[in-house]
């Protein structure tokens, strides 16, 4: 087998000649920053989750802790979550002083295990963070049968899972919170960027609030012609705002998103299809039994021998391939140990996952003749 010549990366997001030409005229236009693009594009996510309400945020880090500080999660409060995630989860929930209460993880789906969370659930637990792993749906329904019945709020991390169907509902679409990131890796993007998507009777003000200083007034209704440039501030918010040159870009990804989608989850059955004789080495994330349908954002592999990851990710990149080992688990990380006291072996099925998983390259605009070399090379590791 011949090595290619070009890099294949682990992902690359799909920009269309129309998103080109919209922010070309935004950047014509004078005006940058949030403004008439962000407020089209907020009110075509709302119409793709239903009518629910979508605003958008600087990034899906940013809205994590905008919606944590909208429920009232403060210093001495917990948020039960899984540490098989990338650290924003966490970080988000410690930095406003609150303990990360984590769960293990199902070792074949790599989702939280909810049989697990109303064990972990104290007189201090404010909210359950689930996350979307990869785009596969976590099982909702009984984690909002906890949360009803202890009274707490549930913020699904949903960055991986635009597009993800849980049985026959679209993620975002119902429940409480979820928060969407629109980074470059992700399968739809705005250069940077996210949104919180929200049940119309909740706290829909506080979050837009947060996004520009407490400000009581948008920016572009103040500076439009016909603007009122008088305001208040409500409490001291942040800046986490999204300008209207990532809007350009974000509002033909939408439309795009679900051919975008088909093509990823293709990608992503062919993987598994090739690797079936190989399953004693390698084995791809398991189908849940509940009806679902999968994002296919990432496509994980798990190795059989954990001795051999780093010789296996040595290998792809030798042969041209991106991969990347996601993720570390949170509870492994130096300031969780020291602020939170987690240490190794408090969560074996995230730590196994994490000691063996490797993603390899998946994006809608990956190739099947690149694909196909990616196999080659994965089997002829193996052999």
């Amino acid at each position: 087998m011949q090595k290619v010549e070009k890099f294949i990366p682990l992902s690359r997001p799909t920009i269309s000649k129309d998103s080109i030409d919209e922010v070309v005229g935004v950047l014509k236009s004078g005006w940058l920053a949030t403004g008439p693009l962000t407020q089209k594009f907020e009110q075509k996510l709302s119409a793709y989750f239903e009518g629910r309400p979508a605003l958008c945020f600087s990034s899906a880090t940013a809205g994590l802790q905008a919606a944590l500080i909208a429920i009232g999660v403060k210093e001495g409060d917990e948020v039960v979550t899984t540490p098989m995630t990338f650290v924003a989860t966490a970080n988000v929930i410690a930095a406003l002083g609150a303990k990360p209460v984590f769960v293990d993880v199902d070792r074949g789906t790599f989702n939280i295990d909810p049989n697990h969370i109303y064990d972990a659930c104290t007189s201090k637990t404010k909210a359950i963070m689930p996350v979307h792993y990869a785009g596969m749906p976590v099982d909702l329904d009984p984690i909002y049968e906890i949360a009803q019945m202890r009274g707490l709020r549930v913020i699904e991390d949903a960055a991986h899972a635009f597009g993800t169907y849980y049985k026959d509902r679209k993620i975002g679409a119902f429940g409480d919170m979820q928060v969407f990131s629109f980074h470059p890796i992700k399968n739809m993007t705005s250069g940077e960027g996210g949104c919180v998507v929200l049940d119309p009777k909740s706290e829909q003000k506080i979050l837009e609030l947060q996004r520009f200083h407490g400000i009581d007034r948008p920016i572009w209704d103040r500076f439009s012609k016909n603007g009122i440039r008088d305001y208040d501030v409500i409490f001291p918010g942040g800046k986490s705002n999204m300008s209207d040159v990532q809007a350009a870009i974000g509002i033909h990804q939408l439309a795009e998103v679900d051919v975008l989608n088909k093509r990823r989850r293709y990608l992503a059955s062919r993987y598994s299809y090739h690797f079936d004789d190989i399953k004693d080495k390698i084995r791809t994330q398991a189908i849940p039994s509940y009806e679902s349908m999968h994002s296919a954002h990432l496509f994980p592999i798990c190795l059989s021998d954990k001795t051999k990851k780093n010789n296996f990710m040595a290998f792809l990149k030798d042969n041209m391939i991106g991969a990347t080992p996601y993720y570390t688990p949170v509870h492994l990380f130096s300031y969780y140990q020291k602020t939170f006291g987690y240490k190794k072996g408090d969560f074996p099925n995230a730590e196994y996952i994490g000691e063996r998983i490797v993603c390899l390259p998946l994006y809608s605009g990956l190739k099947e003749d690149e694909q196909d070399y990616v196999i080659g090379v994965v089997k002829k590791f193996f052999e």
